[in-house]
């Protein structure tokens, strides 16, 4: 596979499992999925601080470059809406 081809870091499969939803794989991709800045003008929070909690989140998609000797790593994610929700529910409950 050449290196600019992009592919989601999870599986549409694999989120199904961990979410616990029955949600098919165009239901997934017909939602509506918001970048890093649409999130943190929401929430009012840094685009830094976003970037951190959704980076390890499962069915997040990411796509980017790998760190190189002389460049640095460029990444993208894409949070879908169901994505969103899930992690506010999970940080309303913790506070």
């Amino acid at each position: 596979m050449p290196e600019f081809a992009r592919k989601p870091a999870e599986s549409y499969r694999s989120f199904d499992t961990i979410s616990g939803t029955s949600l098919s794989a165009s239901d997934l991709a017909s939602e509506r999925h918001y970048s890093v800045i649409e999130i943190s003008k929401l929430w009012a929070l840094s685009e830094k601080t976003v970037r951190k909690m959704f980076e390890r989140e499962p069915g997040v998609l990411h796509w980017g470059t790998e760190e190189r000797l002389h460049k640095r790593a460029y990444r993208t994610l894409r949070v879908p809406e169901t994505v969103l929700h899930r992690v506010h529910r999970k940080l309303r409950k913790a506070s």
